[in-house]
């Protein structure tokens, strides 16, 4: 009889605080390996024998592998709790960065222990959607899924940073070792499990739309993999303009400052809607597509309009993919966001490789208004995947 005041739930604003700051912390690091591969891959490349095609491949490999362990990575979540799951992926997380730091004497090696971290990824990228789902009022979700998503790309910036601090001082090893603290240090943030029966829905809407979660999640795909390219390939392609190599790395930090602020203000402007989260995001591709259109035009202007509306718009749409799904599956939210959240990862595997193929057969230009061809898709699939949505809730 006396447990139920032994321990007082908290207040729901810090609640609220510590789920976000835990997602926030266990997304960066779950997420922080492919990066630091990415960002120490010139220092990695010249000891372990890879190019920046090997580096391509073994990004390729962990986005297909976080995209195999998504679903299972769901189940898992929905079992054992998100604060578990959380704490696992942080652990593997953390445990692949020291093993790259001191097993990795191969290209092969270093591929296979990115490919055991891709693992953390879906783990850490589902406990946190739960955990937002779980302690964060709804009226707010749509801000914190935001700030969640706009939160990886800080991995890059960390990632960016470790080169001059540690790799060209003390070695890209040690770059490695101290992410693996870092990541550790996220631990204490994971907010304690929540006991008790999943939150009901305000409108009852707990159906398993499982056709219309398919449909969002190939439409991820084609959007995900035609705006990875912008990440992967705008410095090359702007370079090949004419830039200077700094000002070529400006429209990459110009394009990542833009979709910082975009994933956020998507978040905000959220909250502040009903219904039409999933066609939102058909609009927002639509003019993402415009904008990779434009980087196929030469010139400066339509470059910089492109970075813009490309990121601002076409690469804004994760988190209010995730807060749309969880809204429509509150009962189930890892295992719903599973779904979509597969075709993110398939995107950011397949897409690069396809339109970088694509980009050394027939240039850029071409690969551009390709990738805005399966953006324009994208949104037709959005749609489709709105109206399935909508016929499955009562």
């Amino acid at each position: 009889m006396t447990d139920t005041v032994l321990h007082p739930a908290p207040p729901t604003s810090r609640r609220t605080v510590r789920a976000s700051a835990g997602a926030i912390a266990t997304t960066i690091a779950c997420v922080l390996p492919v990066f630091l591969v990415g960002g120490l891959a010139v220092q990695m490349g010249d000891e372990l024998g890879f190019s920046p095609a090997g580096l391509g491949l073994a990004v390729a490999v962990y986005f297909g592998i976080s995209a195999l362990a998504s679903v299972p990575s769901g189940a898992l979540v929905e079992r054992y709790g998100s604060a578990v799951v959380a704490r696992a992926g942080i652990l593997l997380s953390a445990g692949s960065l020291l093993a790259v730091a001191a097993l990795a004497r191969s290209y092969p090696v270093l591929v296979a222990l990115l490919g055991l971290s891709a693992a953390a990824n879906a783990l850490g990228q589902l406990a946190s959607n739960a955990a937002l789902a779980r302690h964060v009022p709804a009226n707010r979700q749509g801000l914190s899924f935001g700030v969640k998503q706009a939160a990886i790309p800080v991995s890059t910036l960390l990632a960016g940073a470790a080169v001059p601090t540690i790799a060209l001082t003390a070695g890209w090893r040690w770059a490695f070792v101290a992410a693996a603290g870092a990541a550790l240090a996220a631990l204490p943030a994971v907010p304690e499990q929540e006991r008790g029966p999943a939150r009901p829905s305000a409108t009852g809407r707990a159906g398993r739309a499982t056709v219309a979660l398919v449909v969002i999640g190939l439409a991820a795909t084609l959007a995900s993999g035609a705006a990875n390219a912008l990440g992967t390939f705008l410095v090359d392609s702007s370079a090949g303009r004419g830039l200077s190599p700094a000002l070529a790395g400006l429209t990459l930090t110009l394009g990542s400052a833009v979709c910082v602020l975009a994933r956020i203000g998507a978040g905000w402007l959220a909250d502040r809607r009903e219904t039409g989260h999933v066609a939102l995001i058909a609009g927002m591709l639509v003019v993402g597509a415009v904008g990779l259109a434009l980087l196929a035009v030469a010139g400066r202007a339509p470059l910089v309009a492109g970075v813009l509306l490309g990121f601002g718009l076409g690469w804004a749409w994760p988190g209010l993919m995730n807060f749309a799904v969880v809204r429509l599956h509150p009962q189930a939210p890892a295992a719903a966001t599973s779904i979509t959240q597969t075709g993110v990862y398939a995107g950011g595997c397949v897409g690069p490789l396809c339109l970088g193929a694509l980009a050394g057969a027939l240039g850029y230009p071409t690969m551009w208004a390709s990738a805005a061809g399966s953006m324009l898709l994208a949104a037709l699939l959005m749609l489709t995947g709105s109206r399935l949505l909508s016929r499955s809730t009562p």
